[in-house]
């Protein structure tokens, strides 16, 4: 029998060479539920915005592992007791928490499934997986969901300061030259510590902390929520929306057997079985881009219209307002587009809508990130640090958008 070395190596662009942790680690890599994350960009269609942005899921979820190890290896030096069993649920916890993306990883949550989200999705191929690979991620499970009885092992998974964050914000910072978004993730590492079983931040790493938080600002602002990227999803979501709505009319479009069956039942959590979980782990990005490029010369003006505006990166016009956008402006926009191209009503509000995106950085209220004071006391950001804006980056700003054809 042919033994495989396991113990691979990884070239990641930002952080050099990157081991496999052991054997386990490098069997679920290898399976197809996460080489599906090849497939699954990581910033949905920002890289019509930043061209660059074409990395994917599965570059993310390896770059949270490395931080992992680090942050693993950081703790045990200061003395904080983690098992291997711990160490071994921490990898796998944070390789897999976003294994349920699908396609342009946010646009499909809205669209052809239903009030089931990625987390939800990912939990139930971390269950499927724990089955093939006999209950050997079920630790990595109650991490995963935050309901371990050490906080501290679930704070590396999800939190204000997690894993998940480090590495998205300086991998998409570094993939779309977006210099502000460029945050020091391993010296924030070497700075973390454990108190009361809580995850903490030594007082010398405040300043790295503050970066972090206003460089998650800026990356929002300038990158998450940028106006291109903001209308460019919307319409794949109306993309599908539409392309549900016309299947269900009995229309025929051409797409692969995964789309097509997301497209023709309706799927939310209460039926999304074991069956329905293999159907969506077939889907990927290739599936979306291919559905457009036939979709953008079929009969309906709607579903065309919309798929030639994503592929050939000629979209809607959008505006950024501070306050919300007044009824009387969508129906003059509405009016217009029915008169022009004699649809109706309901076709027109495919091109044009509104909506408001927010943005806040820090979330003083739910998830605090503690520091630890050379005194021994334990004491929120908000109150440790002396620059003013912390306190501001705690309040959510809203905006308000309109999105419609250009003349």
């Amino acid at each position: 029998m042919k033994t495989s070395n396991k113990l691979k190596i990884f070239n990641d662009p930002i952080y050099g060479f990157i081991t496999i942790p052991n054997s386990d680690i490098f069997d679920l890599i290898e399976h197809k539920y996460f080489q599906r994350l090849r497939r699954i960009s990581q910033m949905g269609l920002s890289y019509l915005v930043y061209p660059g942005a074409n990395h994917t899921r599965f570059h993310h979820a390896i770059g949270c592992m490395y931080l992992m190890q680090k942050a693993v290896n950081v703790l045990c030096f200061k003395g904080v007791e983690i098992s291997e069993e711990e160490e071994r649920a921490l990898y796998i916890a944070i390789l897999l928490h976003d294994i349920g993306h699908g396609p342009f990883s946010h646009a499909m949550e809205h669209s052809i499934v239903n009030g089931i989200s990625h987390e939800e999705i990912s939990m139930r191929f971390m269950q499927k997986l724990n089955e093939e690979f006999n209950g050997s991620l079920t630790l990595a499970i109650q991490i995963f969901e935050g309901k371990y009885d050490r906080p501290f092992l679930c704070e590396l998974i999800s939190s204000q300061f997690d894993m998940d964050r480090a590495d998205y914000l300086k991998r998409d910072s570094f993939y779309t030259g977006v210099a502000e978004g460029n945050v020091n993730s391993e010296r924030l590492i070497t700075m973390l510590n454990v108190v009361d079983d809580r995850l903490v931040v030594e007082e010398k790493g405040i300043y790295s902390v503050e970066k972090f938080l206003v460089a998650r600002r800026f990356m929002y602002w300038q990158v998450y929520l940028h106006k291109t990227g903001l209308v460019a999803e919307q319409l794949l979501t109306r993309v599908l929306k539409r392309a549900k709505e016309l299947t269900i009319q009995g229309v025929e479009l051409r797409a692969s057997d995964a789309l097509s069956f997301f497209l023709r039942n309706e799927i939310t959590s209460k039926n999304f079985d074991d069956d329905t979980l293999e159907i969506f782990s077939r889907l990927d990005d290739t599936d979306i881009v291919s559905a457009m490029k036939d979709w953008q010369y079929h009969d309906d003006f709607v579903l065309k219209n919309l798929c030639s505006m994503i592929i050939n990166r000629d979209l809607l016009k959008v505006k950024i307002k501070n306050k919300p956008i007044k009824r009387s402006t969508l129906d003059k926009h509405i009016s217009k587009l029915v008169a022009k191209y004699h649809i109706s009503k309901k076709d027109a509000e495919y091109f044009v809508f509104s909506n408001e995106i927010s943005n806040l950085a820090y979330q003083s209220k739910t998830q605090k990130i503690k520091i630890l004071q050379k005194s021994g006391k334990v004491v929120d950001i908000t109150k440790a640090s002396d620059q003013f804006n912390i306190k501001a980056l705690s309040k959510a700003v809203t905006k308000y958008y309109i999105c419609y054809p250009k003349e």
